[in-house]
């Protein structure tokens, strides 16, 4: 059984659902809306247990998830990208366990938090931001985490480049992302997972006529809608508001250009051949 010790970073849910993410320290009280909770009376109980407020209200205490910690616990100084996209990008970029992944565009460090989870114990996040104010306070979310152990934090431009090569995937959320694939191209393992949110359609469009351009393949663009259900048995419908948009999310692979080759009883066939023009990457689909 485990139990609830002091330093812990807990999830209590209340009344109507209410929640909140608090790291325990004896001597402190935690203040809501249906009343106050001491942290000495969390301290030692189970995981999974109730506690009550001064005024008798029920909380659950639980571990947090990655979910909850995201958009409960870090200090945001800006947007951060949402788990829905957070989530589904490590499936759709292959990113775990040991994998050494690029992320430009710290922000607040939600997106971080993710990689960082999902590369550890024997993988590397290298975080880029330019921006110090922004750097420092998503490190400071990661460190009460206990998570920095695999985060590199660089603050620096990205327009000379990245310091690190041959890279499992790279994730950019900047504003133009497409001035930025050279450098990406540079840092990428052939074959590797690109990525990046934009907000707009036209961004998208600038975006995925640069992956075109450059030394990409199998370009693919996304939206993720998130709709929440009431769980009441007897009334079960949808919630009044959702997570709509958020962002666009743009993937790609990096290729090797002009190495196309297909092996033919001993003879090889490369597209495109001499004096042929480059392949039109808009209507194939790589």
């Amino acid at each position: 059984m485990r139990l609830v010790c002091e330093g812990d970073v807990a999830l209590l849910i209340g009344p109507r659902d209410k929640r909140f993410v608090v790291q325990l320290r004896s001597g402190r009280k935690l203040q809501t809306h249906v009343g106050e909770i001491e942290h000495d009376a969390l301290i030692g109980k189970a995981y999974g247990c109730r506690s009550w407020s001064h005024l008798g209200k029920p909380f659950l205490i639980l571990e947090p998830s990655v979910h909850d910690l995201v958009l409960l616990d870090i200090k945001r100084k800006g947007q951060i990208i949402y788990p829905k996209e957070a989530g589904y990008l490590l499936l759709k970029m292959n990113i775990h366990s040991g994998c050494r992944v690029i992320e430009a565009g710290t922000g607040s460090g939600g997106l971080t938090l993710v990689l960082a989870r999902a590369v550890a114990p024997g993988g590397r996040v290298f975080s880029y931001e330019a921006r110090e104010e922004m750097q420092e306070n998503a490190a400071r979310n990661l460190r009460k985490l206990k998570l920095e152990e695999w985060v590199d934090f660089k603050t620096r431009d990205i327009t000379p480049g990245f310091d690190e090569t041959d890279v499992d995937a790279l994730f950019l959320d900047v504003r133009e992302p497409g001035l930025y694939l050279p450098q990406c191209c540079a840092a990428l393992v052939n074959g590797g997972f690109f990525g990046a949110l934009v907000p707009t359609t036209n961004q998208v469009s600038e975006l995925i006529t640069a992956l075109h351009l450059g030394e990409f393949g199998d370009v693919q663009v996304e939206e993720l809608l998130l709709r929440r259900y009431k769980p009441v048995p007897q009334r079960l419908r949808p919630m009044d508001t959702m997570i709509a948009h958020t962002g666009f999310l743009v993937f790609a692979r990096k290729i090797v250009p002009h190495a196309f080759t297909i092996e033919h009883d001993n003879v090889s066939e490369s597209s495109p051949k001499e004096g042929g023009s480059n392949t039109n990457f808009s209507d194939v689909p790589l």
